[in-house]
Order: structure tokens, then C-alpha cells, then sequence
């Protein structure tokens, strides 16, 4: 009896090494990067950014309006502190709205340029080899001629040049044949449109990162010079500082306001001097839509308003006269305005400064005590005031608005009304204590936006170059068409089986069919030039 050793169990293969923690943390990231350079995630970007820039539109922003922004916070007491702490009325310098644009302009360079190398390339190269069976083609069909074939391929040729097509004629796998393609400028519109798109938002970024603004209100007269200290508001980006502004001083010397019959605004107009500090400068007239344009920068006239007049006399004699304040308009319509005026220099003490607080009519109406304007020209103007005496609160460390008074002081009696009056241009109250106060006069305004912005040069060039690219993405057509020749049946002549295919139209069908019925003519011709084929050729 004989015994079989038992068999050896095969061996189990042995468990696959499991890769590094850096090829795992690479492949990660090389996963991360693919789906971030993405159409479909830069097109999800910029709707996103579309969407962000929505509240933006919606709310008021620190960087445009600051009163508005107070306003708000008055208005809605609950809820604009929540909507602050979510950066909704600084949207465009959020964290949240940087990392979006951020994310997609990183989206944008990742997706576009790969395709951009793609095309380079595709330019270079030549138009693919005719497929094994046309006729599967969704555009295709078969044209006889008693050409020969090489003769028939001429003529394929030259019609195909004619249309400017790229044309490669070639000996494939199946025989001679010719390949054709042109529309490449649709893709290079296509690049283009992205391209220009990421320097649009190149543009956008320098102008925020190098650019600033202010706002201010200038009375006849007066001027101011393109200083951050002396705008009522600005907003500059985090690159620039004080030593960066363009150093021009402006002088508003004129302003004039034209009116419909229906008194609405028609045009307004401001004559302005400007130059470097210390020149004479140079007279020119800007207007709503017409700015000062000068080495980069420019000036705005955003609006217009009126700034009454005033004259005190205290009762020992000093006297401040023409003291001039802007008085904001309340109502666009009939430009009816309010403002404040504060003296604190008068009265001899801390705890009797003076201060005027009024309504100024451009053409004033006094119904049962109460001053209204009926009309936005200066016909008949009239000041309804009201003043103040006592501590204004100046000192205080807390920021006031120019505008108006503290009503604080007033709630807690550090300020009191000393007299109020409707006057006419020239009239005059008194107070309690002797001093008079008198409407002298009025002067226009005119609210000016100092603006400089690196980019926009660079955002307009984008902008055109966009369009032109999405001009050629949307009318240019990608076509290839191909042709080869085999004998025909009965031995005499050439059939041609043409195929056609085109990317992204629905009109194919049509130009296929023009391009067959151009061929069967020009073969026709070229036979009709050469009557004697000899059938060795074929």
C-alpha cells in the first residue's frame, strides 16, 4: 500500500502595498484640482458670485452710503445687526465674496488654459483621416462623375479651398482620399471669451486693490484737494495710502441747474478750476454724465443742493457773517433740504455754544406756520429754523454728523431751543439773550465723487475682447468634410462618397446639400472641359 503526501495548499497572493501617506495626500489633491477646474464647477462658481452679488444690489453698503447704512440700522433695529455680522452691507469687500471670486478665477485659469495648449496644438495639425464608412456619417451621399478619380479629387479640392477649408489629401487605409475642416476660430472664440473673462476679473481685482474714492460736497467758492481728510467719504483699496492720491486741487466756481416745464431736472452743470496745489489750473465745465477725465482719474458730479446763508450778531457786538452750510435735500422733487449750522465758538463758555437747525424751501409756501417747497428753482427761497443754545457735544470724543445735531444733547437738556421763525431771504429773529440771526443769502452745491481706478483701461479692453469672442462662439460653425473616390459599377467614371460633420448647428443638412449640388456642377464643368476620358485613367 502506498501513501500520497498531501497537496501543498497554493499559496495565497500576498495583500497589494498600500500606497504612502504622500501619494494618498497628492492623489487627493490632484482629485480636489480636477473637480475645481471644471466647466461645470466654474459655471456653478459664477452663479454663485451672480447670486452674492445680489444683497449687494438690495442693501445699502458702508462703501457707497454710510447714512444709508445708519438709516437702516435705525429702521430695522432687530435685524441689521445680524445682516451686519454676515458682511451684507460690506458685500463686495466680504470674506465670503473674496473666496468665491478667488475660487473662481483659480477655476477659470485651471480649465481654460489646458484647452487653450489643446488648441494650439489642434491649429497645427492636420485635419483627421477620413472615417472607414462614410455613409454612416449624419450628412453624407455619393455623387457619380465620369472623372477619373484623381481628376475628381482635384475638383474636390479646389471647391473645398474656395470655401477655405484646411484641406489634407492623403492615401489611407482605404484608398485616396481627402479631408477638409475649417471653423477654428469658434474654439479660438471660445478661448477668447474665457480668457478675456479672466482678465476682466484681473481688472475688477487691480481696481480694487489699487484704486480709491471719495465724496464730498463743495459750495460755490470753495474747493477742496484730493485728500482722504477732506472727503465726507471714502473708500480706498488695501494697497494704497495717503501718499498715493494724485496730488490736484479743484475749485467749484460755477454751478448752474436746467428745468423741464414739469420741473423736472433737464441738466446740470458745474464750472470747475483744477490743477496741482499751488498752480493756477485750468477752467473746464463737467456734468452728470460728462466727468473730468485727467491721467487716470476723474471727477463726478453726482448731485446738487443748496447751502443757505446766515449772519449772527451776539448781543455785545461781534458779528460772524456769510457763515455758508450745505442743507441736504429731503425731497429730490421740489429739493427741499434740511441741515444744521453749529457755532461753537460763540457765547463766551462751553455750555453756551449756538446751533441752527432748518428747512430750506427754493421756492417757499408758509401754510398755517408750516414751510413747504412747491418748486426746485430758487424763486422765493425761505429758511424755517429753529435755534439752540447750550453745549453742543463737539469735544466729546463722539463722532457727529455735520448735518444735523446731536439729539442726544437736546434729550438730555444740554442743548435748548432758544427761538424758531420762518424767514425770507433778508429777514432776521432775535433770542432771548439779543443775539439775531439773519437768512443773508444763498449759494449752490454741488456733490462731487473723486474716483481713480487702475483697471479700467484693462477692464474695457476685456470687456470688448469678451464679446468678440462670444460673437465667433455663438455665428462660427466647426466643420470637417470628407471625400473619397471609388470606381463605379459599370467601370465608367468615378463615384465620390462625401460625408459631412458639424459640431453645434442645425442648419447641417442645408449646407451639405449646397455643397453636394456645387460639386455635381463643378464636376460637370471640369468633364464638359475634358471630353475624351480615356478609361485607363479611371
Amino acid at each position: 500500500m502506498t501513501t500520497t503526501a498531501p497537496a501543498r495548499e497554493a499559496a495565497a497572493p500576498p495583500p497589494p502595498a498600500r500606497p504612502s501617506v504622500g501619494r494618498r495626500i497628492a492623489a487627493q489633491l490632484l482629485l480636489w484640482w480636477r473637480r475645481l477646474t471644471a466647466m461645470r464647477t466654474a459655471i456653478v462658481l459664477l452663479f454663485l458670485l451672480a447670486l452674492a452679488a445680489v444683497p449687494g444690489s438690495l442693501l445699502p453698503q458702508r462703501s457707497l452710503s454710510q447714512a444709508n447704512v445708519r438709516g437702516y440700522f435705525a429702521d430695522h433695529p432687530d435685524l441689521a445687526p445680524v445682516l451686519d455680522r454676515l458682511y451684507l452691507f460690506d458685500v463686495f469687500s466680504s470674506p465670503w465674496f473674496a473666496a468665491v471670486y478667488l475660487l473662481l478665477f483659480i477655476s477659470l485659469i485651471g480649465c481654460v488654459l489646458p484647452r487653450a495648449v489643446e488648441h494650439f496644438r489642434a491649429l497645427r495639425s492636420a485635419p483627421p483621416p477620413a472615417p472607414r464608412n462614410l455613409l454612416r456619417l449624419p450628412d453624407s451621399g455619393e455623387v457619380a462623375t465620369a472623372l477619373p478619380a484623381t481628376a475628381a479629387l482635384d475638383v474636390v479640392e479646389e471647391e473645398l479651398r474656395v470655401r477655405r477649408y484646411r484641406v489634407v489629401r492623403r492615401d489611407g487605409a482605404h484608398g485616396p482620399e481627402v479631408s477638409a475642416e475649417k471653423g477654428y476660430l469658434k474654439e479660438t472664440g471660445n478661448l477668447l471669451f474665457h480668457l478675456s473673462l479672466i482678465a476682466l476679473l484681473l481688472g475688477l481685482a487691480g481696481g480694487k486693490l489699487w484704486g480709491y474714492e471719495g465724496s464730498i460736497l463743495v459750495t460755490e467758492g470753495d474747493g477742496f484737494c484730493n485728500s482722504f481728510q477732506q472727503y465726507d467719504t471714502y473708500s480706498s483699496g488695501p494697497l494704497i495710502d495717503s501718499g498715493d492720491l494724485s496730488p490736484v486741487c479743484v475749485d467749484l466756481e460755477g454751478f448752474q441747474a436746467e428745468y423741464e416745464p414739469d420741473l423736472t431736472a433737464s441738466s446740470f452743470t458745474a464750472d470747475i478750476r483744477y490743477g496741482a496745489p499751488g498752480e493756477e489750473g485750468r477752467t473746464t465745465m463737467i456734468g452728470v454724465n460728462s466727468p473730468l477725465r485727467s491721467e487716470g482719474d476723474r471727477l463726478y458730479l453726482t448731485g446738487h443742493g443748496f447751502s443757505p446763508t446766515f449772519s449772527v450778531t451776539l448781543p455785545d457786538g461781534q458779528e460772524f457773517t456769510d457763515v455758508t452750510v450745505p442743507f441736504l435735500p429731503s425731497d429730490p422733487t421740489t429739493m427741499a433740504s434740511e441741515g444744521a449750522l453749529k457755532l461753537p465758538d460763540v457765547g463766551g463758555g462751553s455750555d453756551r455754544q449756538l446751533a441752527l437747525e432748518g428747512f430750506f424751501a427754493p421756492t417757499g409756501l408758509v401754510q398755517g406756520g408750516i414751510l413747504t417747497s412747491i418748486d426746485p428753482r430758487p424763486l422765493d427761497p425761505k429758511v424755517a429754523v429753529v435755534a439752540y443754545q447750550g453745549y453742543l457735544g463737539l469735544d466729546s470724543g463722539l463722532p457727529q454728523s455735520v448735518y444735523s445735531l446731536d439729539a442726544s444733547q437736546i434729550e438730555r437738556g444740554r442743548l435748548s431751543e432758544a427761538g424758531a421763525a420762518n424767514l425770507s431771504l433778508g429777514d432776521s429773529m432775535t433770542l432771548e439773550d439779543g443775539t439775531v440771526i439773519t437768512f443773508a443769502g444763498f449759494k449752490e452745491f454741488a456733490a462731487l465723487q473723486y474716483s481713480h481706478d487702475p483697471g479700467q483701461v484693462w477692464v474695457l479692453v476685456s470687456a470688448i475682447s469678451l464679446l468678440t469672442g462670444l460673437l465667433g462662439l455663438l455665428l462660427l460653425r466647426r466643420e470637417r468634410v470628407f471625400a473619397r473616390p471609388a470606381p463605379a459599377p459599370d467601370g465608367g467614371g468615378t463615384v465620390l462618397t462625401l460625408a459631412s460633420l458639424t459640431r453645434g448647428s442645425s442648419e447641417s443638412a442645408p449646407r451639405f446639400a449646397a455643397l453636394t449640388d456645387d460639386l455635381r456642377a463643378a464636376l460637370a464643368a471640369r468633364t464638359a472641359s475634358q471630353p475624351e476620358v480615356s478609361p485607363r485613367d479611371s
